[in-house]
């Protein structure tokens, strides 16, 4: 038998069932980790690695219709710590903010009662990370203070906001999706509310437009499916409102903008996606679906890859990846070589059994790693789907076209080691390498596998079938079965099964079909086993069929009870089991009641026509077992002794003896004792009968005459000497059977259904269940204990009621959940430390802040041992035992795989950073921590070249293996964006359709230095157009540019004036021309067109000169108005400024970040330890000992202090004070570097 611990103390908790249709967007999936769900009126936090409910939130008094996570995306430190915090908006327009470890809000907002339309933390700029964006309907965006619950501005829109998308590459731009079309808003600020009413953009539906309507002549062939829709919107964003008969209901799904390349949006619809270039608005590619695929629902696009998560109304997940442009040159037709962008279906998992009932709802993908979704349905299920890539050659067929997709040869930013392990599966940038584009070789096939993707289940979660439920818990705990006790909970449903659960963990233990109709009742007959009964509809008789199971758990085995009987007669009202579980009285509505002994299964009594009608009916808990047990020991002794004389025999009643040896030649003992049990019912007028059933008689005993007070008496409980009855009027009655007194009381509450006593010895707690909610009485004071009313204080109606545990209740509700709550009845949310978990979860913001931070530092560097270890207790780390307990927890939890990589030696101090960054999903660790390793392995390389070179010029950047994704934009290499933008050009110029296209095509070319392309453009105006002679002029101008001195001169002098007067653009081009781009930059950042200048920079500047607008930029980015420099520090990553980095670091006190990137220039030899850098270095690294120390880890802190000069003797004086001086392992700082190396 495995031993079984027993957990006496439930968790007050809640099961939840199926959704409701509102909270069909109420779904998230945070950079924590896990996943926040509505439910109703509450919210579900699931943990999708172990798949289990680890938290239910309960305060929202409406359903819940939004809930989103905070970000990340801030330095972790014990000021801003890990944190698990979510905002949830519902129906009634109120807007929680909620600290989910503990269960609280932090506060609660509500500005209109309509339902909250989206919601979304503001996570770009460095000031604040409590700042809440909300559109509360019909139009208003209101920015809130998510810490204080204050508003900080509002302002109002001319249209309905459906929803909003911000812009992932520039915090001030963010899009609206209204009833008519879209609102672009340029102005965003925290600060103040956004002046302009925003540029309107109006969506044309795409069925409208002529091109779909006109028939295609019957010789051509069919167009595909992509090319109709490619037909169709030619042209679809216009800035006049569309004609009354070309307008059909904006039937946009959903807009986006995409992370994985700048100015890029995806609009939705049910049949297709559209890609759109926000610089020309125009449509760059679209996904289409066949005339019989199945439509789209919802999409959402990944950062790490130019890739598509598209769900379908049949639940099937697709992934859909862009396809490489250069691996179309070998195309046959030239013309078609690059056309639009192409989004290939690369794999898609199996869909769901589609019902009225159940349908899919929402998908959600995991933030850090876009590997894994989740797919919500409406029935309450959670699948947890996961993609996994598999190396080897594809058996598709070659005429598909698909390119094949390769793996990276990296892993975590770097190249990987001849024996290094690594996790291919950890996200979707290390499972498939980046999409290539034109004019760009691809990589040598020979050190790259193909792969292909697969969609897993790794778990599901379920939840309670519909409502109506019957419930009932398994006998209470006692002295005698604690060895083995399960706090089982039964609970019969509307289809005729009945789900167990186990309360302890709140799972599911096991799922029986038990019945073909809907469960009206459930009795345990033991800790194992149970009877249910079910009534199937009546027919025209008014007759029923009824079953009457008999459940054993641990088998599964079920029978019906009653044999042959049950076909054709009036429904049984209840069934009741006796106190010793000897005895089962069914009652029936018109028909007298059985009486059944439970241990043979034999009907003892049916009684006679002329019985009284049952309206209540009770077991008492009087029996006469004890003194049956002690004559049996008596007569055992008595038998025992007989052999020795039979003179004593006399004193025994022989009867008895007969009796026992009958017995005992039929089975044990125990069995075949039949005590005498009691049980007292009332009929239609309110008089209470009291009969006695022992063995297989039945004696009818005393009557007691109705209550003049009482109306038709509904329930009847009984425990020790006191007997309740509630009627139909909401009176109970209270009865002292020792003192023979009775009491009535109104509760005005109307028809009392249930009443039920608490279990333990002397706990004459009452629970009593009406049609509008429940309460909780004490019996011996005769005074209610608390109150629940549907309407008042809850949003649900009761269904059924049980006590589980001598001070919890458990109610079954119309919303379909059942709930565990304390004998308050208020429902509360639990603390997330109190739990009992069956699988340890990896969540580090479950811990205490301290303890999130010293298991980061723990994990990211170990150096004071020649291996890494798993186990924090292997290091001198001195804090409390439960603490240590829950750090370790945490360590176990991981998986195999990351432990055996995280104790890897080859693993690099930057690799190990970005892994811990991913494991915490820490958004600005993970940012950092990418560009500085790209970079710093960049600039290692380069000065080994220059190094082997010696002569060599400084400038060369060598030829990169892979480049910085082009998510990251601009911090990405000159070569790679430069590349990038031309591409984007080619493929506006193949889409443009329309003179405004065309120009702003000709402008692009010009300043991305192109001029023939240009001229050619220029030279395609019409002569009816206005600027026909403008333009011919300007082609003119371009081609004959020479580079003479005077007419350069005329061109500056013509471009500042323009500049000067208004004509930015223009005089920027000028200058471009005669390749002044530098002061071209210039004035753009004079005039506050940073980003502009920016790109300018990075697509015509050497790197000198492009660096030295790139520093001003970052300069104007760590300026107080703008505050952000976070952002800078990236943009200094790219110029290879890492002494400037450090400092910076150092400055804004992160220190962690700042010691260990000064540890990998070291190492990587792009900073040198010289007098003029060891301030800075010694400075960085005595914070970061001291940091260790307020920790708690003292060995890190002693080997960081050691390299931290005369001011980190001191400190190591300080840790070590009182222990016989320094200890051994630290004196010499040249064998600590030497061990540091070893370690690496």
């Amino acid at each position: 038998m495995i031993p079984y611990t027993v957990n006496i103390k439930l968790a007050a908790r809640t099961l939840t069932g199926t959704l409701n249709l509102q909270n069909k967007t109420a779904v998230d999936w945070g950079w924590q980790g896990l996943i926040a769900q509505g439910c109703h009126s509450s919210i579900l936090i699931m943990d999708p690695k172990t798949a289990q409910t680890i938290q239910v939130l309960e305060r929202h008094k409406a359903n819940v219709v939004k809930v989103k996570w905070s970000r990340e995306n801030y330095y972790h430190n014990l000021s801003s710590p890990y944190c698990l915090r979510l905002a949830s908006g519902d129906a009634s327009g109120k807007i929680i903010v909620w600290d989910v470890v503990s269960g609280t809000a932090h506060c609660e907002i509500q500005e209109h009662s309509k339902p909250i339309q989206d919601l979304e933390w503001l996570w770009n700029q460095d000031a604040s990370r409590d700042l809440l964006l909300a559109v509360h309907p019909p139009n208003y965006i209101v920015l809130w203070n998510g810490d204080t619950g204050t508003k900080l501005w509002k302002k109002s829109y001319a249209e309905n906001i459906l929803s909003f998308s911000f812009d992932p590459f520039d915090p001030s731009n963010m899009a609206l999706l209204t009833s008519e079309g879209i609102v672009f808003i340029t102005d965003f600020s925290y600060s103040k509310p956004p002046s302009s009413a925003g540029k309107k953009v109006y969506i044309a539906s795409p069925h409208a437009s002529p091109a779909h309507t006109k028939p295609a002549p019957a010789a051509a062939p069919a167009p595909t499916g992509a090319k109709k829709a490619l037909n169709k919107v030619k042209v679809l964003i216009t800035n006049e409102k569309p004609t009354a008969e070309a307008v059909t209901l904006n039937d946009c799904l959903q807009l986006s903008y995409l992370p994985s390349k700048r100015n890029h949006m995806l609009l939705l619809y049910p049949r297709e996606i559209l890609i759109l270039d926000l610089e020309l608005s125009q449509t760059v590619g679209v996904v289409a679906i066949e005339r019989s695929g199945v439509p789209f629902t919802q999409v959402i696009p990944c950062a790490q890859r130019d890739a598509l998560y598209c769900l379908h109304e049949n639940g099937c997940i697709t992934l859909r990846v862009c396809r490489s442009t250069s691996a179309q040159e070998e195309a046959a037709d030239p013309e078609q070589s690059v056309q639009e962008l192409v989004y290939d279906l690369r794999s898609q998992c199996d869909a769901i059994r589609v019902t009225k009932t159940v349908r899919p709802y929402r998908m959600v993908i995991c933030p850090v790693n876009e590997n894994k979704a989740a797919l919500m349905v409406s029935d309450g299920r959670v699948m947890l789907w996961e993609l996994k890539a598999h190396t080897g050659r594809s058996v598709v067929n070659p005429s598909s076209g698909l390119s094949p997709l390769y793996s990276p040869v990296s892993f975590c930013g770097a190249p990987l080691g001849p024996n290094q392990k690594r996790i291919q599966d950890l996200s979707l940038n290390s499972m498939i390498s980046q999409t290539l584009i034109a004019g760009e070789a691809p990589p040598p096939s020979s050190n790259q596998q193909e792969v292909q993707l697969k969609f897993l289940l790794t778990g599901l979660l379920s939840g309670l079938p519909l409502p109506p439920f019957a419930i009932r818990m398994c006998p209470p705990l006692t002295t005698k079965n604690i060895s083995h006790y399960q706090p089982l909970l039964a609970a019969g449903t509307s289809n005729g099964s009945v789900l167990v659960y186990n309360l302890t963990s709140g799972l599911l233990h096991k799922e029986l079909s038990v019945h073909s109709c809907e469960v009206r009742g459930l009795e345990w007959v033991s800790l194992t086993s149970f009877l249910s009964f079910a009534t199937s509809s009546p027919n025209n008789m008014g007759l029923v069929r009824n079953e009457l199971q008999h459940v054993d758990l641990p088998t599964g085995r079920c029978f019906a009870f009653r044999g042959e009987r049950g076909n054709d007669e009036p429904p049984i009202e209840m069934i009741k089991v006796s106190h010793l579980k000897q005895y089962l009285v069914v009652v029936f509505r018109d028909k007298p009641l059985e009486l059944w002994d439970i241990r043979t299964g034999t009907l003892l009594r049916e009684m006679a026509k002329s019985f009284p009608t049952v309206t209540a009916l009770e077991w008492s808990p009087s029996h006469n077992l004890k003194s049956l047990k002690k004559k049996q020991m008596a007569a055992r002794e008595a038998m025992a002794r007989q052999t020795v004389s039979d003179a004593e025999q006399s004193s025994v009643e022989s009867s008895v003896i007969s009796l026992l040896q009958d017995a005992e030649s039929k089975s044990e003992t125990s069995q075949a004792i039949s005590a005498r049990e009691h049980f007292v019912f009332t009929d239609t007028d309110g008089q209470v009968y009291h009969i006695t059933v022992e063995g297989n008689t039945v004696k009818d005993g005393a009557r007691i005459p109705p209550d003049g007070s009482m109306g038709s008496i509904a329930c009847i409980a009984w425990k020790g000497d006191t007997l309740v009855l509630g009627d139909v009027d909401g009176n109970l009655n209270f009865w002292d059977l020792k003192a023979r007194l009775s009491r009535g009381i109104p509760t005005h509450r109307g028809w009392v259904k249930k009443i039920r006593f608490a279990p333990g010895k002397g706990n004459q707690k009452l629970l009593v269940m009406y049609t509008d909610g429940a309460e909780v009485w004490d019996t011996k004071e005769v005074q209610m204990v608390s109150s629940m009313r549907f309407g008042r204080n809850v949003n649900y109606r009761i269904l059924d009621i049980d006590w589980c545990t001598s001070d919890k209740v458990v109610l079954a509700s119309d919303d379909g959940c059942v709930r565990v709550l304390e004998m308050a009845m208020k429902s509360a949310s639990y603390r997330m430390d109190e739990q009992d978990l069956t699988d340890p979860v990896w969540c580090p913001s479950l811990l205490l802040p301290r303890a999130a931070l010293t298991l980061k530092a723990f994990l990211l560097l170990q150096p004071w041992s020649g291996t890494f270890t798993m186990d924090i207790t292997q290091v001198d780390y001195n804090e409390k035992v439960e603490i240590k307990g829950l750090i370790q927890e945490q360590l176990n939890s991981l998986s195999n795989d990351m432990k055996s990589v995280l104790q890897d030696s080859e693993l690099s101090l930057l690799q190990r950073c970005l892994l811990v960054s991913r494991l915490f999903g820490d958004e600005s660790d993970l940012n950092f921590w990418t560009v500085a390793s790209h970079y710093l392995q960049l600039f290692a390389q380069a000065r080994q070249l220059s190094v082997t070179s010696e002569g060599g010029s400084e400038e060369t950047q060598p030829p990169s293996q892979n480049h910085l994704d082009i998510c990251h934009d601009i911090l990405c290499e000159s070569s790679y964006f430069q590349k990038f933008q031309l591409d984007r050009v080619h493929l506006q110029e193949v889409k443009r359709s329309s003179y405004e296209h065309t120009k702003k095509c000709a402008d692009q070319l010009l300043l991305l230095g192109q001029t023939d392309r240009a001229v050619q453009l220029l030279l395609e105006t019409s002569a009816d157009n206005p600027s026909y002679y403008c333009d011919s002029l300007k082609a003119c101008l371009v081609t004959t540019i020479t580079s003479s001195g005077p007419s350069q001169s005329t061109i500056k002098l013509v471009a500042t004036n323009m500049i000067a007067n208004g004509k930015l653009a223009e005089g920027v081009q000028l200058l471009c021309l005669i390749d002044k781009a530098a002061d071209a930059c210039r004035y753009l950042q004079t005039y506050g067109e940073w980003n502009r200048a920016v790109w300018l920079a990075k697509v015509r500047l050497n790197p000198a000169e492009g660096s030295d607008v790139l520093k001003r930029w970052a300069e104007h980015l760590c300026s107080p108005q703008v505050n952000q420099k976070s952002k800078a520090i990236l943009v200094l990553l790219s110029l290879g400024c890492f002494y400037k980095v450090g400092e910076m670091l150092h400055s804004m006190r992160y220190f962690d970040r700042a010691a260990l990137f000064i540890e990998a220039c070291l190492k990587s030899g792009v900073m040198e330890a010289n007098d003029s850098s060891n301030k800075l270095i010694e400075a960085a690294f005595l914070d970061y000992a001291r940091l260790l120390r307020s920790l708690g880890l003292r060995e890190g802190a002693a080997l960081w202090a050691s390299r931290a000069g005369s001011a980190g003797e001191q400190l190591m004086e300080e840790l070590f004070q009182g222990e016989g001086g320094v200890p051994e392992a630290v004196l010499g700082e040249d064998e600590v570097e030497v061990g540091l190396e070893s370690t690496e």
